[in-house]
């Protein structure tokens, strides 16, 4: 995959920008179907069309084989993949360009541009794909970067490799810029996994998930990176930084904590040992439709209580199966999977669905099984069933981005965690307020829910909202429903980002709800290992 494969303003290749007949059939499903008002068709930019102010920056002799200050290389590492940057990037604003984008290929060349950027006090944003979407990864001179000669993206993508694999212990040390698939293509030969799929799999690294605290794909058990992390080195301003590999340890506080979720703030993660394991070979997986979207809330909290543990426990409510073509019925849809690399699960399967039909629920179609004469890894086969319909829609969302911006339409997501009790209210009061500034502000709005992961105590609900947008008000009016929906999930007691991550985007309502004492004592570990304040400033944390 070359940077010139990729789209310089959206999500992923492209080459997968939809032509205008696919858009004109887009536009005519936000019309007819949601009742939008006719939408434009704009023109995707060029990068002849883009303009940038000049870099600030003189890169030093030392250091010229591995930065670049080009046009081209600074404007595809000014954003992220947010619909605030999405909108920015499609009208060609990249004013907010970083000045240099380094592209190390070790550690001796991170050490000296950390060395280099802490004596000139030029801001460092580690980039991996730049998947962000909560302004993780973008640094505005005239924002947070004020007070700075520059602002450097350094590009990890150079450290790729799976350095070592222990498979005894089941581990493998791997470096910070592997992609998804780079990673499990070198782990392949190996017959192991490292079994961690977010919705970005395909671009993002191994370093951004750890500093984000990514969430997978799968529902229970293994919902984060965090899970999978046995150690990790991260190198710091102030020097270097690792953990001991351990399978567990109960000996203070545990540093990995401190790397997983600092968002480059603290330092620029290398490389890390991961719990890897090989591809489940028994698996069954089949959908259940409810008439009730509460009852189907029931039905997921009791599997979830029962210590099923099912890989795959997604709830799609009936405007979330219906945009993404799984159900046109109004039905809301379960989709539940069970994976074993020991046993046929079809028992674990039998009993979630025992479950959802006490629910009222109704299993759609028959239920699949698979044991272990299935050869491949499988996990991106085609599927003639609704979970396959779910998967496949569930990879290409970000690509319906790309083109629903290219129309004027707002297109956003915000996902939380809450508990089981409070999720009634939180879900209610989402949807009446968010609703209600969609349609004052836009005229008219669609909002719909799935569950991502599930926990004995509580749902991780995220939400997709879309909007018509007045062009050139865009960023306006998305602030707007973007804080109405921030407000109401820290007022009922949910979190502000279950995997998104803070950012620019979150700090915030992150502020308001981690403790004063805890931001302090960050604060203070960022002061000991980042003294200049060059690493990622304003992301999670305030300036100081």
């Amino acid at each position: 995959m070359s940077d010139s494969d990729l789209s310089f303003w959206g999500w992923g290749y492209a080459e997968k920008f939809p032509d205008e007949s696919e858009r004109d059939e887009l536009a005519t499903r936000m019309e007819t179907m949601l009742g939008f008002p006719e939408r434009p068709r704009l023109d995707p930019p060029t990068l002849s069309d883009v303009s940038i102010p000049e870099s600030s920056v003189s890169v030093p002799d030392h250091l010229s084989a591995v930065c670049s200050t080009a046009t081209e290389d600074r404007i595809r590492h000014t954003y992220g993949s947010g619909y605030r940057d999405l909108v920015r990037g499609f009208h060609g604003d990249f004013s907010s360009a970083p000045d240099v984008v380094a592209e190390p290929t070790d550690e001796d060349e991170i050490r000296a541009i950390l060395d280099w950027a802490t004596d000139e006090r030029i801001a460092v944003v580690p980039y991996g794909g730049g998947t962000s979407v909560v302004a993780g990864v973008e640094c505005d001179p005239a924002g947070d970067g004020a007070g700075y000669a520059g602002v450097l993206s350094l590009d990890l993508r150079g450290m790729d490799q799976v350095l070592e694999v222990d498979e005894h212990s089941r581990t493998a040390k791997i470096q910070a810029g592997a992609t998804g698939p780079q990673i499990n293509d070198q782990l392949r030969e190996h017959g192991l996994q490292l079994r961690h799929y977010p919705q970005s799999y395909e671009f993002s690294t191994l370093g951004g998930w750890i500093a984000t605290r990514a969430g997978g794909h799968f529902a229970t058990v293994y919902t984060h990176i965090d899970d999978f992390v046995e150690n990790v080195r991260m190198l710091t301003p102030s020097g270097e930084f690792e953990s001991r590999r351990l399978p567990a340890s109960g000996a203070g506080p545990d540093p990995n904590r401190l790397v997983l979720g600092s968002e480059g703030s603290l330092g620029v993660i290398t490389e890390g040992w991961l719990r890897v394991q090989p591809r489940p070979p028994y698996r069954a997986r089949a959908s259940v439709r409810f008439a009730d979207f509460d009852a189907a809330v029931d039905a997921t909290r009791e599997i979830v209580q029962a210590r099923l543990y099912p890989a795959n426990c997604r709830l799609l409510d009936s405007r979330e199966a219906m945009m993404n073509e799984v159900a046109m019925d109004g039905s809301h849809v379960l989709v539940l999977g069970f994976e074993s690399t020991d046993r046929p699960v079809d028992d674990d399967l039998a009993r979630a669905l025992e479950i959802a039909e006490d629910h009222g629920g109704t299993v759609s179609g028959d239920p699949s099984y698979e044991g272990p004469h299935r050869d491949g890894d499988g996990d991106d086969a085609d599927r003639d069933d609704e979970e396959g319909d779910w998967r496949s829609a569930f990879f290409e969302a970000p690509y319906k981005f790309n083109a629903l911006v290219s129309l004027g339409v707002i297109v956003d997501t915000f996902e939380t965690a809450v508990t089981w009790d409070q999720f009634d209210r939180l879900h209610e009061e989402i949807t009446e307020q968010v609703t209600e500034v969609m349609e004052a502000e836009c005229g008219a709005g669609f909002l719909s829910c799935r569950f991502t992961h599930v926990y004995p105590d509580g749902p991780a609900p995220y939400y997709t909202l879309l909007a018509p947008a007045d062009v050139g008000r865009e960023l306006e009016q998305w602030r707007e429903i973007k804080a109405t929906a921030s407000d109401v999930i820290e007022e009922y007691g949910g979190t502000i980002t279950h995997h998104h991550a803070v950012g620019r985007t979150h700090r915030e309502w992150y502020e308001k709800e981690s403790p004063d004492e805890f931001r302090d004592a960050l604060h203070a570990a960022k002061d000991r290992l980042d003294p200049a304040g060059i690493m990622n400033p304003g992301a999670l944390l305030d300036q100081r």
